[in-house]
């Protein structure tokens, strides 16, 4: 007997789900797949998701060149399948088999034992650790540390009076932050930032390799410092939570949290700020306005997510899901972007007034377990950069901004900032002094005090 519930079963009579457009009856990925990457998504993803939004609630992509998938692309879809970890897996073991070992998408998708790839209790087990851990940071101490890392940061570039703010800025906060949260002194940071850089910017494979070995280099490091000396630092408490994390397990959740926190991290604060260069309305935040960085890292969450399309699942069985027919072990993504954007964002005071929230932190059970230290970070960094430069404006027409390729982030190659220079002989009016307290206005030289009006959005 045929099952109802398989690919190519006849359906029961009457049923609505099989009544509807022609390509509910196929499989999804009958259809040409539309290539997630390339100059013509990077310029404009929203268009291609209108396109995608055609096949349904999923749609085939492409995800690298050979790299096919589904994309979902509605918010209730999206929620049915974020929710249901009895239907979807997060383990690629299968799926790595059918997909070249060298494919760029790979670091990205790999099975390790971490939160991002595990299911059921062992899921539990390794969220609960970094919970946990986290939970021992306090908020008033993270943002003191965000008020060390940004202030080191304008020391670097304060007296040029111009700056790229992704590569000067918004990549390096969370790095810092990484390092000093997870124990290590000041000093080996630059190491970890020139790895992670080389990693993401390497020109060759050869380049890419020594700075995966780099990397790979600290993180033995500094798992073997904290064996020796636990101290009060997320690598200790890791290792000493109840949950008894082996060898391998520690050093992969420490690797996934620094990785599932720098990127996107920097890319929020990084498309935050250039929301509020390219809008009047966030200007004037500066000077006594309306909007601050928590409305534009809220309307970034809605509608430039960071991680725009991630959340990989793979189905245990075939199931039928919203429409289209999906294969045991079939790589489904999320695409929190084109689910978001079916609500209407135009108002930042609701931004979700069609309803629901935005699904930028995921959501179930793989939901970003750290959210409100990833938006205290983000906040923080951004109020310490205009209060330090309250005139800062773009160089450059937003019109002209680029962003990278790929498929999985949203964020820019560059954002070229200019401002009014600060030096350490301004007492009292920069990061050089006065580095544990903010910054008041009441101190500030008349110069920097002064604002020029930024280049206006079109």
């Amino acid at each position: 007997m045929t099952s109802p519930h398989r690919p190519g079963a006849a359906p029961p009579p009457g049923c609505p789900a099989h009544a509807a457009a022609p390509y509910q009856q196929t499989p999804a990925d009958a259809h040409a797949p539309v290539k997630l990457y390339g100059p013509e998504f990077a310029a404009d993803p929203h268009r291609i998701y209108g396109q995608l939004r055609q096949h349904g609630a999923l749609a085939p992509v492409e995800i690298a060149p050979e790299v096919p998938a589904l994309l979902v692309t509605d918010y209730r879809a999206a929620l049915d399948l974020l929710h249901d970890d009895a239907t979807w897996s997060k383990d690629s073991r299968e799926w790595m088999t059918t997909v070249p070992a060298d494919s760029p998408v790979m670091p990205m998708l790999m099975w390790r034992p971490n939160i991002f790839y595990a299911d059921g209790a062992e899921h539990v087990r390794y969220r609960d650790v970094v919970v946990d851990s986290f939970k021992l940071v306090e908020p008033h101490e993270l943002r003191a540390r965000v008020h060390q890392a940004a202030d080191t940061l304008i020391q670097r570039f304060g007296a040029h009076g111009e700056v790229d703010l992704i590569g000067d800025y918004a990549r390096l906060i969370p790095l810092l932050m990484f390092n000093n949260l997870f124990g290590m002194p000041d000093s080996y940071s630059e190491r970890l930032i020139e790895a992670i850089a080389g990693m993401l910017d390497g020109t060759s494979p050869e380049e890419a390799a020594a700075a995966n070995d780099a990397f790979t280099n600290y993180i033995m490091e500094l798992v073997g410092t904290k064996k020796a000396a636990r101290g009060p630092d997320l690598t200790s408490w890791f290792m000493d939570h109840p949950n008894a994390l082996n060898d391998e397990e520690l050093i992969h959740n420490i690797i996934l949290t620094m990785g599932a926190g720098n990127e996107p991290l920097a890319n929020l604060i990084g498309n935050a700020l250039s929301r509020m260069l390219s809008d009047d309305r966030y200007y004037n935040t500066l000077s006594g306005g309306a909007l601050t960085a928590h409305d534009a890292i809220n309307e970034v969450l809605w509608n430039d997510p960071p991680l725009t399309n991630y959340s990989a699942h793979f189905p245990v069985r075939d199931v039928f899901f919203h429409g289209t027919w999906v294969r045991k072990g079939q790589l489904v993504m999320v695409s929190y972007a084109a689910a978001n954007s079916q609500f209407d964002t135009t108002s930042l005071d609701t931004p979700g007034s069609g309803g629901g929230s935005h699904l930028a932190w995921a959501a179930g059970p793989h939901a970003c377990p750290v959210k409100r230290h990833a938006l205290l970070i983000a906040t923080t960094a951004i109020e310490r950069l205009t209060a330090w430069l309250s005139d800062i404006e773009l160089a450059v027409d937003p019109g002209t901004l680029q962003w990278r390729n790929g498929a999985f982030h949203r964020a820019l190659v560059a954002l070229p900032a200019r401002f009014t220079p600060i030096t350490p002989d301004q007492a009292g009016a920069t990061p050089w002094h006065n580095r544990d307290s903010s910054p008041s206005s009441s101190t500030r030289s008349e110069a920097t005090s002064t604002a020029r009006r930024p280049a206006s959005a079109h």
